[in-house]
Formats: structure tokens, sequence, C-alpha cells
């Protein structure tokens, strides 16, 4: 008997082409704290947790980060990237992705480390309506990534086993969480991260972006 996959998604820079934009509004968060931190370091931290970004800028700044100076450099960010929604993306081939999974009736959903104030308007810009499909944000679980409960949350979404799925991200902190969780981990180039590092946080292959995994959906799982 053929066990059918299901497929959790991550959505910055797996599925939109968002993870820059992302950048640049933490960089405007820190610079309004007076928190000086190199871009490229902020993009190693993209799609991580918030405490865990959090405890990275205290290592990597000597800076301390109380609760409420966490806040002010959230909400911060957020309203940093809402300001770069008009320029956000979905990145080649996601749309055709996710139609060609509900077309042939493979069970997929969204689960992302922000929060549903930013992830909104990612959504939009992918078509997906988040009262009408599986969507899981940060405000929904105790721990994100590398933390797997994102996933876990997805897949009970779905009905669905963990060990039934195969985790799509760009990043190590998306592979991480998949091996915790003991599902699949496929990983995308599109958000900046190379093939040797998605390979060592566990993912089982890697592809350049959705509609390079979608010409070769069979590898994982999928079926055309």
């Amino acid at each position: 008997m053929r066990i059918e996959p299901v497929f959790l998604f991550d959505l910055d820079g797996t599925l939109v082409d968002s993870v820059y934009q992302h950048v640049l509004a933490w960089k405007a968060a820190l610079d309004a704290e007076s928190i000086e931190l190199s871009v490229w370091r902020i993009h190693r931290k993209i799609g991580m947790s918030g405490g865990l970004f959090t405890n990275q800028l205290l290592r990597e700044t000597d800076v301390p980060i109380d609760p409420a100076r966490g806040e002010r450099l959230r909400r911060a960010h957020a309203e940093a990237y809402r300001g770069f929604g008009r320029n956000i993306r979905p990145l080649p081939g996601a749309r055709e992705l996710l139609a060609f999974l509900t077309q042939e009736k493979i069970p997929w959903a969204i689960a992302t480390s922000g929060r549903m104030e930013t992830a909104a308007v990612n959504l939009a810009s992918l078509g997906v309506d988040p009262d009408t499909c599986a969507v899981v944000t940060r405000d929904q679980v105790k721990y994100a990534k590398p933390d797997p409960d994102l996933f876990i949350a997805a897949a009970d979404r779905l009905k669905s086993d963990i060990e039934r799925a195969i985790v799509v991200g760009d990043s190590i902190w998306d592979m991480l969480a998949a091996t915790r969780c003991r599902a699949l981990g496929v990983g995308l180039l599109s958000g900046g991260y190379g093939s040797d590092e998605l390979r060592q946080a566990g993912a089982i292959r890697v592809y350049e972006d959705p509609a390079d995994l979608l010409d070769h959906i069979d590898e994982v799982g999928g079926r055309r």
C-alpha cells in the first residue's frame, strides 16, 4: 500500500520572494534601537523564532534585549515590512505548485515563523486565504523554528501523521525543524542558503525554487 505524502511549506523565501524585505525591515527596526548588526548577519537569522533571534542578537552585539525592547523591535519590524507589501511577489512556480497539489488532491499546508501581521501580506500575494486553506503562523504555537511545533501543528491541521510529511523550506531552520519531527526536508535555494548548508541541516533533496520542485515533484512523492 502506497503511503500518500502531505506537503508542509515554509512561506518566506519558499513560496514568496520576501527574504530580503524581511532583512531590510529588521535592519530598520534595529537601527531605530541603535543596535548595529550587518545586513548579512540579519539574513542568516531569517526563518528562526523571535526568541532565538533575540538570543543571537545578545551573543553577537552584547546589547541587552529585555522584553520591552524585544516587543519594540518586533513591532517596528512588522511596520517596516508592511511598507514593502506592494513589492512582495510569489516565487516562480509557487502558485502553479500549490495548484498542482490541489488538483491532484495531495494535501498541503503553510507553516511560517512569521506572525499573521506580516504573513498576511505574503499570503495575499499568493492568493491564499488563511480562512479556507491550512495556514499555521507563529501566533498559534508555543515555539517556532528550529523547534518543530509549526510543522506538527500543520500536519495536525491536515489530520495527517507528521511522518508522512514533506517539509519544503529555504533555510537551515526549516530543515532542522523537519528532522526534529521525523518529517522529510526538501530545501529550496530561493531564500539564499546554499545547497551544502541545506543538506547538512537534513535536506534529502535541494531544488532551485518552487518551479524546479514542481518539475521534479515525482522525486519527492508527488505524482503527475
